[in-house]
């Protein structure tokens, strides 16, 4: 008997939580856990890769983060910039290509260098694609998308009816994730149940998983454990079947 085919989602997004708490349960300052979230990142992109599934995105940094400490808030974005420069290579070997969306105004100079080369260096990669959001929240991105809107329409009077028209697929292109297709499943770690101003518009019809285990001990087999509970759904996106 001919075994079923799986049913693999094309864009997996990952909601990161629990570094703190995991790091706080070892008697460890929190920046313990976010250098060992950093292998759970590892080990996802990896079973992301072996399992087929096209886009593997991960919430890394919030524009309400800036709030967190300045010493958690720097020593974060020196452990991106190292895991940037260290983990180049595999992402060439598995052939990844790696994205960073979000406000990145609001990064240092460094890290957005050290982006930029990842992402330049990355670009003809083709296996899978790697999305980083830093520094990015939803409100942000539908109100810099309504924005632009606003200053094509200043700047394009003419052009008025044709812009007020625009369906929700083209107002779609305007926000930062116009090039990647909206996340089929989002999970989220550390037993917490929200979307804490994720991707709101884009996951209009995304399946959730919530978990308990904190996101440093998310592994291969949590990933996967994930990927079969997602083929157990029937996506309807409001409609009868």
């Amino acid at each position: 008997m001919e075994e079923d085919k799986k049913i693999i989602p094309r864009h997996v997004s990952i909601i990161m939580d629990g570094n703190g708490r995991w790091a706080c349960e070892r008697g460890k300052e929190r920046v313990f856990g976010h250098a060992a979230g950093v292998e759970s990142v590892r080990a996802c992109t990896e079973a992301a890769v072996e399992e087929g599934v096209k886009y593997l995105s991960l919430f890394a940094f919030s524009e309400e983060n800036w709030g967190r400490p300045e010493d958690e808030v720097h020593t974060l974005m020196e452990l991106m910039v190292k895991a940037m420069k260290e983990e180049l290579p595999t992402l060439m070997k598995n052939d990844v290509r790696f994205v960073v969306l979000g406000n990145r105004g609001r990064l240092s100079d460094s890290l957005n260098a050290m982006i930029d080369d990842c992402m330049q260096t990355t670009a003809s990669n083709g296996r899978l694609t790697l999305v980083v959001f830093l520094s990015y929240s939803g409100k942000w991105d539908i109100l810099q998308a309504a924005k632009g809107l606003l200053e094509e329409l200043a700047g394009h009077p003419e052009r008025k009816e044709e812009l007020l028209g625009m369906d929700i697929m083209e107002f779609g292109k305007r926000l930062v994730t116009a090039d990647i297709p909206d996340p089929d499943l989002i999970i989220r770690t550390s037993g917490e149940c929200r979307l804490s101003n994720y991707m709101l518009w884009q996951a209009a019809y995304s399946e959730f998983i919530f978990t308990d285990v904190l996101w440093p001990d998310f592994r291969k087999p949590e990933f996967r454990a994930a990927l079969a509970e997602y083929a157990k759904r029937d996506r309807r996106y409001g409609k009868v079947k």
